[in-house]
Parts: C-alpha cells; structure tokens; sequence
C-alpha cells in the first residue's frame, strides 16, 4: 500500500468516525502534512532545495543568510548583558543548514558567545531530525520538543525562519456576509470534497476582531475565502510563556491583515508546492507535496502583546539584511580574486536574498520580551536603515 492510499484511508476513516461525517480543513491538513507515519513531514516525502526539492528557502543560497543572522544574535546578547548561558532555540530547523551556518560563524568569529551558547532545535519532523542530527553532530545541538521547556526558563532567543506559514489554517468563506466554515467530506465517489458550515469555534470570529477586519462591512462579497491560523496564536502562547527575556524572531512570507484580508485578494493565499511547482488543489499528491499559506503578520503583533512580547520592529527581509551588513558582501564580491563562474553564481545568490518580488519581501518581524527599560530603546542593526 503506498503511502498515498494509505493516507487517504486515514483520513476518510477520519471523516466517516467524526461529528456530521466532515472535518476541518485545519484537520485535514494537520493529516496531509504531519500524520505521524505517512504525512508529507512526517515522511521522507519531504525534499527542500535548488535541485529536486519541493522548495527552497533562504538557507539553499549559501551559508551568508545564517552568518548575518548571527551578526544580529551577538547584537541581541550584548543587550541582554552577555548572560550564560544565552539560548537560541531554533524552530523548524530544516536540514539542519541555518544552524550549522550560525554555529560556525559564531565559533569563528565570536568564541566568547559561542563558549556560552545553548543552540536549541525543536523539530517536528522525524527525518528532517535525523538529517539535522547527522549534519550537526560535532556542534553543541540539543534538540526537543518545545512543549518539554520549563516555563519562564530562557533568555536568548526563538526564532522560525518559514515555519508559520505550514501550519494548519482553517479555511473560511463568505455567505451572505457571514462567517462559513469551509470542512472536508466524502462525495458518493469516495473522493475528498469540500461542504460549507457553521464555525466549527467561536475562536474563528474572535480571530477577525483580534486583527480588525468586519468580514460584514459589505466589501466581502459571497464567495470570499481565506484562511485563518489559530495555530500560530497557540504557538506564539507556548514560545512566549517558555522566554524569560529576550526576543522572538520570525521570518516568512506574509502581510499584514489589512492586505492579507484585502476584499480584493478573494481566494486566499493558500499554495501548495511540489517538485519546485505551486498549485491551489490541497487535494492531490496526499503527503507528497507541501501546503503553505501565508502569516498574517497583525495576528502575531496583537496576539504577542497578549502574552507580554512587545513588537519590536517589523520589515522586510531584503531591507534587514542589508542592515546587517549584506550589501557590503556584495562591494566586497568585486575584490575577490575567485573564478567569474563562482562570482556570478554567488553574487546572484546574494541578490535573491534581497529580492523584492520573492526573499527580499518575506517579513522579519521581532518582539521581545523581559527588557529592562534602559535596553527597550535600542534599535536592533537588522531594523536600522542601511546605509
């Protein structure tokens, strides 16, 4: 039985034992992508990079995106006051890349940080653990579950780069200017179909309060569909209620709600992403291909000033990275006595970081919390503007 079948049996097993014989979209995706044996992260399904992979992220482009975020770490300790031990407790960690970059570049660079660094990974995926674990078994990595920290126990920093954006959202629409939920059913075929329904919670329409959005105020046409992650809320509680002091970092493709729930964007934002092409049919390639959609950056900031995380700063990757000092390693490309293969394939790598119409627009938003009044107002180098 391939896993592909597999899967659908469990989910339509799902379906069949539930409430009303349907689920909710945030359930059927939970399934397709973590299902324990046979979803997409769960599996060995899951493949990221240049060549061959489903996607690829930041740290594909070479080792410079992790070394400019450890510029910004040895910054966020100094302001803390240099305490040991200083965590960094990365969430969703990949293949492991984004740490090693960070962990080399620290121990070469600044050994007293790195004497005294905790690198924490929580990691939800099996194999992705496992390929983590090969990779970094000579550097200080210890690796957990995020609900398995004590509370109020870390001072450093949590940070995500493109994690928030695959958790499971639930799916809405718009009938007759209210709030629908969108649940998943079996047709008479057997196939995954898709039915209309009350809330399946009142967090749904507290959601839309929360970032100031009337779904009623007459602009939301029938029709309209999106999506809201009540995950995210619940993962930033968690993050929030584990940090004593210190800062939240999370990085990702978003908007804020004004432009997430824009009338206009009708369809949402969700994708799905196999073998480097996207697509908006969830209902294929079960636990072969990823499901994404974006973060609504107004729901993070609103939500964390709930949990005590002030907001810090919010930009955009490009502009962040050229605050920590990207563009100088594209002037400083020109001296570089390297082949003019090499220096076109890295210069181009550098560019697609801060690329305004891909990696240069995710978000970078930062909150902290626990700051002692006279560090609050110190502006962090990668919300400075670059020179």
């Amino acid at each position: 039985m391939t896993s592909n079948l597999a899967l659908y049996k469990a989910i339509a097993d799902q379906i069949t034992t539930s409430p009303q014989q349907r689920i909710t979209f945030a359930e059927y995706m939970d399934m397709v992508l973590y299902h324990p044996e046979y979803g997409y992260y769960a599996s060995n399904a899951v493949k990221i990079g240049l060549q061959g992979g489903d996607f690829f992220t930041s740290v594909n482009l070479g080792s410079d995106f992790g070394e400019l975020l450890a510029e910004q770490f040895v910054q966020m300790w100094e302001i803390l006051g240099k305490p040991v031990p200083f965590y960094l407790v990365e969430m969703g960690a990949g293949q492991g890349l984004l740490a090693l970059h960070i962990l080399q570049y620290t121990q070469q660079k600044y050994a007293d940080l790195f004497a005294g660094l905790q690198y924490l990974i929580v990691e939800k995926s099996p194999g992705l653990r496992q390929e983590q674990q090969q990779r970094l078994q000579d550097l200080p990595v210890h690796w957990c579950n995020l609900e398995d920290i004590t509370p109020n126990s870390i001072t450093g920093c949590f940070f995500a780069n493109e994690l928030v954006d695959a958790f499971p959202v639930h799916q809405f629409i718009v009938e007759d200017r209210e709030l629908r939920e969108i649940y998943v059913t079996l047709g008479e075929d057997g196939k995954l179909e898709e039915v209309t329904g009350e809330p399946s919670t009142p967090q749904l329409a507290a959601y839309f309060n929360l970032v100031g959005i009337d779904l009623a105020c007459g602009g939301y046409g029938d029709g309209y569909r999106s999506e809201i992650n009540l995950a995210a809320l619940d993962w930033l509680s968690i993050v929030a209620d584990r940090l004593q002091q210190g800062y939240v970092l999370t990085i990702d493709y978003g908007y804020p709600a004004s432009r997430y729930y824009n009338p206009r964007r009708s369809l949402g934002t969700l994708q799905c992403y196999y073998q480097h092409r996207h697509h908006d049919n969830p209902y294929v390639n079960l636990g072969q291909q990823d499901i994404t959609a974006h973060v609504d950056f107004t729901a993070l900031e609103r939500w964390g000033e709930s949990c005590s995380l002030e907001k810090v700063g919010l930009t955009q990757q490009g502009l962040f990275l050229m605050a920590l000092g990207l563009g100088n390693r594209i002037a400083a490309l020109s001296h570089q006595e390297i082949p003019i293969s090499e220096l076109l394939k890295r210069r181009e790598a550098l560019h697609q970081l801060i690329d305004p119409t891909g990696l240069g627009n995710f978000g970078v938003l930062i909150q902290s919390k626990g700051l002692e009044k006279k560090h609050s107002w110190q502006i962090l180098k990668g919300l400075a503007m670059p020179e």
